[in-house]
């Protein structure tokens, strides 16, 4: 166990697909702060073959950059209370080779199915496969399907504690019949977790555990009205660390090296983000948008969910967002007139080409309109899946069968949403902070008042592995160092009328005050820095603010380095004019309104 008191300097890595990234930690005046950081290429494949040169070439970079020797040979030197070198601690989190990926199993795909998804997503995992009695495939397919993949891990569940146990055995007998084995070697048996009907715990044993290593924990639905998925994600950490983690070449002295279990890069992630939504006890929606996927997180009501767009990125899997959107939804966010062709040729060159970045104006804004459709397609399909459980009997009074609410609706409630954390090149890299903030406003359409960041350089998979050691210390530079706080954005809901008023607004800052009218259609910008200003705002006739229609509400905002965004676009719906001189007026419009790109290359 590691002791909070002796920790002053603190080493962390994360170890990606292409890049490891390498931080120091600080305790600087009595508290953290994040100092120096290093970057290598990844070497987890040939021709070095070993994660560990990548580490120690990122470390390397910081000693220089810092002045603190940090290794002694290949071994990191103890701080041992001095002012210059060595380190107190070292933590690390990964993704290279892939990452953990996994199958998961249930009797009911849109119940224990689903309840074992979210728990292998809320771990870090990448679902391959959702295998289930009633998902109308044949046995023999499922086999082939098992075969096929090749899972890192598999996730077994179904039935509810005290339920029938045949069909969950059907599925293990199903696993028997294909003889699973791992992706990452040949010289040890494939992880299988069992999380279901603690009933039928033995006769899963008798088919399972000659062929797998097999893991028997708490089921994660022992009733239709509660998921129990910690257990079962605490099992895939450890799992991952002495199974998939021990067959890629160099971890098993990176694991010696580190001072904490070595976690999954996007389950380090959802640590950071559960962590800053119980701190300041409010609801949040963080975003990571890579090359080849975009992960979602979310935690509204102390529910934290996870989902992984496995096809939608801005590099590799670009043209997927193209195919998954359409060529008008993409079309209806450049700026400028651009034929289908050169629209579709721009996308296909970025995705033969991955690593390039936008040398003109441009190719940067077609490469974040179709960033808006990635992360836009990507929370979508998170709101479908971040859902209250399905298949349970709630107790209902005469005014809800009126409103005929079911089990299985989102819990996600943009109204309720005080956070969005964007992250990955696209928004943490964006020329202008307010190219960033327009990205996640019309991507995700929040409603009332919503604050808004970017994480500054990706250091959020080392802060939240920090955070179960030390969450202190990961929680300042997250605050710190970490986010950079770009505003909020105020927006109306409710059908508006064309040209009507939708927000009169009323705003304190510390050094001025603002005041007056968003009229339908209409974004304006107020460059107030971050800070807590107070604001009156009361929409206009038929709209909702956050307190119900027609509703005044008193409440506190932030600035940020963009300042305060006053959107009176319309949310539910939210519409862009299809005729294309209009369009392309309006976004103009709107871009100069927030400075979003240089004034010159616009009109």
């Amino acid at each position: 166990m590691v002791d909070e008191k002796n920790i002053n300097i603190i080493l962390a890595t994360d170890c990606g697909s292409t890049t490891t990234k390498a931080i120091l930690i600080e305790k600087k005046d009595g508290e953290f702060r994040q100092t120096f950081r290093g970057e290598a290429p990844t070497t987890v494949e040939a021709p070095f073959e070993d994660v560990t040169r990548g580490v120690l070439n990122a470390v390397i970079e910081l000693e220089e950059l810092s002045g603190r020797k940090i290794l002694d040979g290949e071994r990191f030197m103890n701080a041992c209370n001095s002012d210059k070198d060595g380190i107190d601690i070292y933590i690390s989190t990964s993704s290279a080779g892939g990452g953990l990926q996994m199958m998961v199993g249930g009797v009911v795909k849109s119940m224990t199915g689903e309840s074992a998804q979210r728990a292998a997503l809320g771990a870090g995992a990448i679902v391959m496969d959702v295998l289930a009695s009633n998902d109308q495939r044949l046995p023999y397919e499922k086999v082939k399907r098992i075969r096929q993949l090749r899972p890192d891990m598999i996730l077994l569940s179904g039935g509810v504690d005290g339920g029938t146990v045949s069909h969950v055995v059907e599925l293990a007998e199903i696993l028997e019949a294909a003889d699973p084995k791992p992706r990452l070697g040949i010289n040890y048996k494939l992880p299988v977790i069992y999380a279901g009907n603690k009933d039928a715990s033995e006769k899963i044993k008798e088919r399972l555990s000659s062929i797998t290593d097999l893991t028997i924990v708490d089921n994660i639905r022992p009733t239709l009205e509660q998921e129990n998925l910690q257990p079962s994600r605490d099992k895939i950490h450890d799992l991952f660390m002495e199974h998939v983690m021990a067959q890629a070449p160099g971890y098993k002295k990176l694991m010696d090296w580190a001072d904490t279990p070595i976690m999954p890069t996007p389950g380090a992630v959802g640590e950071i983000i559960k962590k800053i939504s119980e701190i300041g006890n409010i609801s949040v929606v963080g975003v990571d948008i890579g090359g080849a996927t975009t992960d979602v997180f979310s935690v509204f009501g102390g529910q934290f969910n996870r989902t992984v767009s496995a096809n939608l990125g801005m590099s590799y899997s670009i043209c997927n967002v193209l195919a998954e959107s359409g060529v008008k939804n993409v079309s209806r966010w450049v700026p400028y007139d651009l034929d289908e062709k050169q629209l579709t040729n721009r996308i296909s060159n970025k995705m033969i080409r991955p690593t390039t970045i936008p040398q003109t104006l441009e190719v940067l804004k077609v490469e974040q309109a179709i960033a808006r459709e990635a992360l836009r397609l990507s929370f979508e399909q998170h709101k479908d899946f971040a859902v209250s459980l399905k298949g349970v009997q709630q107790k209902r009074t005469i005014s809800d069968a009126f409103e005929q609410h079911s089990s299985g609706q989102t819990i996600v409630d943009l109204m309720s949403l005080d956070l969005i954390v964007g992250s990955g090149g696209v928004l943490s890299h964006a020329p202008r902070r307010s190219q960033a903030a327009r990205m996640l406003i019309d991507a995700f359409l929040p409603e009332g008042v919503t604050e808004l960041a970017v994480d500054s350089i990706f250091m959020m998979p080392q802060l939240g592995v920090l955070s179960t050691v030390h969450a202190k210390a990961a929680v300042e530079v997250f605050e710190k160092d970490c986010l950079i706080r770009l505003g909020s954005c105020i927006a109306p809901v409710g059908n508006q009328k064309k040209d009507g008023l939708v927000l009169e607004y009323e705003i304190k800052s510390s050094d001025n005050n603002y005041s007056g009218q968003i009229f339908s259609g209409e974004m304006k910008l107020l460059k107030i820095p971050y800070e807590e200003a107070e604001a009156t705002l009361t929409p206009g006739k038929g709209l909702d603010i956050g307190a119900g229609i027609d509703e005044q509400i008193i409440c506190k905002v932030r600035g940020g380095v963009v300042g305060i965004i006053l959107d009176g676009r319309g949310r539910q719906p939210f519409t862009i004019s299809e005729d294309i001189n209009v369009r392309i007026d309006s976004l103009v419009k709107w871009s100069n309104e927030v400075e979003e790109y240089p004034e010159e290359s616009l009109g």
